[in-house]
């Protein structure tokens, strides 16, 4: 992988700002609107409670230091203090009540919406994307939603609240005060939110791509390990990866750094606060104008204000890295599938299998000119159809296509009449039973694997299946049978037993056209014999694409169709091409030994 493309990597994506990611993020708290209600008018009463709490502190002390003090007196304004806290506290705690369900409830819709946009964009954005890059980003957003709320609605939002409306009270005894109170609160406001959003925030979103890009690189060593271990190539891969993780702590020191300044920054303002505060509320006491329980009531005010500003200051760093967390999947969004269902999908019924591609023009995205410009053919309902060619003629293409896995530049492909492109993706794609050369298996048992192209198949049915693609007997040698884990991508099993388990997928399956690309290239010779004993019975009155060099595999169709630069530049039985000494006569001279 080249430097360049490392570092598209780490800056790909476009950049959304903090109010567009608030308003993704908004929509999930008002879906639940009673519960935000119920969240915030709790908050809101329990504000309330604590903004009295320095004025009963202060009551408390007149009442016992005071010329007209008593027991009665003090003990009415001990009764108002504790109360005011525990009402403070257990409004609090009703207003966390209607949170957590909220918070559980939208992080759990915000993942799996995400997951599901990420499903449905094209297999060009996955091959161009890191799957554990992506695997990082979905996590980090959950808990990115779970920053950015608590710091808004539990946390931010009262706090400011509390600051004015405190700063506000105070100015109205004493101007001076209540004025300086309130320019600290506003200019902590300030360095929390503009100076994070222009110092911070960029170093934040480095170290945040940078942290995808660890995790893209784990998943793409671990998953290749067989392939490390068959070079000895360990160290290289620690070393590869060591280089990441090292431009990762550079750029995450960087961030915490400039953290650490905000941070230097908001301290120095609240001992501005504390000094003004508590020594204009001194100079009064020497004055004979303001009682000891002033000098309380500006020592508590003080402490709740600058438990509310750190709180400021630690929310809204939590907000911005929260918010930077979040941006991926709000991206993800706001980006239309590449390949999109229609606005009001045809029913879609394949039953006969036919495939027509009228005057089909396609180009992939990289590419300078179509690989497929007017190009047409009509395959039967029930033949058996090779496609052959060199590397790039467009043979995978053309099953690429037929799965609408691309959309078209031009042109039409037809299944039983119905134009592809009219009906849903799903759909389609169910009437397609595929057979890679490399079938792709999930970590979990064989009769999941079996199973997954039938929802609700019974056990016998899948055993069925597996007895009909010759894979009984190596599934039953297993010590948990049909129960055993085949390991990530199917690596617990040969490439033979892969191969049985991918077309017992596809007998269950029951599609009416069936796609075998390669599938018995990798496998020695008399594993071949019975995938392709098992192929043959699949075949039989299906609609079947068969993408093979091996003449054992295409030598028994109906027709064989030899590609070069997306054309067609030969069609015909076996014989028949052979016959002709043309290009499929050579590829077949080579294939069998005999060029």
């Amino acid at each position: 992988m080249s430097e360049q493309y490392e570092d598209e990597e780490v800056t790909r994506g476009r950049v959304l700002s903090n109010g567009q990611v608030m308003a993704f993020i908004a929509g999930f708290w008002l879906r639940r609107r009673w519960l935000l209600l119920g969240s915030a008018g709790g908050m809101l009463l329990a504000m309330g409670f604590e903004l009295a709490l320095p004025w009963a502190a202060r009551g408390l002390v007149d009442s016992v230091t005071g010329p007209d003090k008593g027991a009665s007196g003090a003990w009415v304004a001990w009764g108002l203090f504790v109360g005011a806290y525990l009402a403070f506290t257990v409004t609090r705690n009703i207003a966390f009540r209607f949170w957590n369900p909220l918070a559980a409830r939208n992080m759990e819709e915000m993942t799996n919406e995400g997951f599901r946009r990420v499903q449905s964009f094209s297999a060009d954005w996955h091959a161009d994307t890191f799957a554990g890059a992506t695997v990082r980003r979905l996590s980090r957003a959950m808990w990115g939603y779970d920053g950015v709320s608590d710091a808004v609605v539990l946390w931010l939002g009262p706090a400011l609240l509390l600051l004015v409306g405190q700063s506000i009270l105070i100015a109205l005894q004493w101007p001076l005060v209540g004025g300086v109170a309130l320019l600290v609160v506003f200019a902590f406001l300030w360095v929390n939110l503009w100076v994070v959003k222009v110092y911070v925030r960029p170093a934040n979103l480095r170290s945040n791509a940078l942290d995808s890009r660890i995790g893209g690189a784990l998943a793409d060593a671990l998953s290749a390990n067989p392939t490390v271990k068959s070079f000895g190539a360990e160290a290289r891969e620690e070393a590869r990866f060591g280089k990441l993780t090292s431009e990762w702590r550079t750029a995450v020191q960087i961030t915490w750094s400039r953290f650490m300044d905000i941070w230097l920054l908001q301290n120095l303002l609240t001992m501005l606060l504390q000094a003004v505060m508590t020594g204009t509320l001194v100079w009064l006491w020497t004055k004979g104008r303001a009682t000891p329980g002033d000098i309380a009531f500006g020592i508590t005010t003080f402490m709740q204000m600058n438990g509310y500003l750190r709180n400021i200051g630690e929310n809204v760093r939590m907000f911005q890295k929260g918010v930077d967390d979040v941006e991926d999947v709000a991206n993800y969004a706001g980006m239309a599938p590449q390949v999109a269902d229609p606005a009001t999908p045809q029913p879609f019924r394949a039953a006969e299998g036919e495939i027509v591609f009228d005057a089909v023009t396609f180009a992939y995205k990289s590419a300078d000119a179509p690989l497929y410009d007017g190009f047409s053919l009509r395959i039967a309902p029930g033949e058996r159809v090779a496609l052959v060619g060199a590397t790039g003629a467009g043979k995978s293409t053309f099953v690429k296509l037929v799965q609408r896995l691309y959309d078209l530049n031009a042109g039409a492909i037809r299944i039983d009449g119905q134009d592809i492109a009219a009906v849903t993706q799903g759909e389609l794609r169910r009437a397609i039973a595929v057979v890679p050369q490399d079938p792709a298996l999930f970590h979990r048992t064989i009769a999941e694997n079996i199973g997954y192209a039938r929802p609700g198949a019974t056990l016998d049915e899948i055993r069925l299946a597996a007895r009909r693609a010759r894979a009984e007997e190596f599934i039953d040698r297993l010590p948990k049978g049909y129960d055993t884990l085949v390991g990530e991508r199917g690596v617990k099993l040969s490439g033979g037993e892969r191969q049985r388990v991918a077309i017992a997928r596809a007998f269950l399956a029951d599609a009416p056209i069936l796609v075998f690309d390669e599938a018995t290239s990798s496998l020695d010779v008399e594993t071949e014999l019975s995938v392709q004993a098992a192929m043959d019975e699949l075949m039989a009155g299906r609609t079947t694409i068969v993408i093979a060099h091996r003449l054992s595999t295409i030598r028994h169709a109906d027709r064989i169709l030899v590609f070069d630069k997306g054309r067609i530049i030969e069609e015909g039985a076996h014989a028949e091409l052979k016959a002709k000494g043309g290009a499929y006569a050579r590829l077949a001279a080579v294939a069998e030994g005999t060029a």
